[in-house]
């Protein structure tokens, strides 16, 4: 489904600052996985991701997506399949909007818009519901504004937002590293449940190594803008934390 071919990306090339942040990346991910990505701070993880959804361009290489090569194409038309959750919960918001409104921007990601279209009886509904499935009373607060939720709640609710139009990748970069253990439980719990939900090709960035063994069904380890270890399914259940750690140091 995505296909990395020997992707590299220099920034501030040939001057004293350049930084080689991947370096000749092959990667291929199935339609359905869900891959778990790590490293160390500078490893290349965000900016493999950036280049994903097309907010980085590569320096060398291409990106394919179901065998056609979109390395040209901006991030704003990769929207029409791909979806991103940031790591600061006040990313991907529009935070003086209610959020019922939100939502609507949300379902409109990948249509035109025009002042026909706008929030009936049916759609709002459609929201409550849908944030019911939370379970954090949320659904009551529709016309509150975004930027007056907590982090958790807006991450929670951004991962909702993320399936109101067609996507088949869901890239989440770090999405709890801003959060309290609990708002990150529910945060995590929530997504397992879309990406199983909607059979969501997944990539999740994350520091936390725990949750790495928790989630996924694949681990890429990324050390100095290459892939150091890939681990598949079989590989990565026998996996133990403390054998993990040791990659670190």
């Amino acid at each position: 489904m995505i296909q990395l071919d020997q992707i590299s990306r220099v920034f501030n090339p040939d001057q004293i600052n350049e930084v080689m942040a991947l370096r000749k990346v092959d990667l291929e991910i199935k339609k359905g996985e869900f891959v778990c990505l790590i490293g160390a701070n500078g490893s290349g993880k965000t900016t493999l991701l950036n280049v994903l959804s097309g907010a980085v361009q590569p320096s060398t290489g291409k990106v394919f997506l179901h065998g056609e090569d979109i390395t040209k194409l901006p991030e704003h038309k990769r929207s029409r399949w791909i979806a991103r959750v940031f790591q600061n919960p006040l990313g991907g918001t529009a935070p003086d909007l209610s959020v019922l409104d939100n939502f609507r921007l949300a379902a409109l990601r990948t249509s035109k818009k025009t002042l026909k279209i706008g929030i009936n009886g049916a759609f709002k509904e459609k929201v409550r519901a849908r944030i019911a499935e939370l379970g954090l009373g949320l659904e009551d607060k529709v016309q509150q504004p975004m930027g007056t939720l907590s982090g958790g709640q807006r991450q929670a609710l951004t991962l909702l937002m993320s399936t109101m139009d067609h996507t088949d990748i869901l890239l989440l970069d770090e999405p709890t590293a801003a959060l309290d253990p609990r708002s990150a439980e529910i945060v995590l719990q929530t997504a397992q449940r879309i990406i199983e939900e909607y059979q969501l090709t997944t990539v999740f960035i994350t520091h936390n190594l725990q949750d790495a063994l928790q989630y996924g069904n694949r681990l890429i380890q990324m050390k100095n803008g290459e892939v150091e270890r890939d681990l598949d399914t079989e590989a990565k259940s026998g996996l133990q934390l403390e054998e993990m750690y040791q990659w670190f140091t």
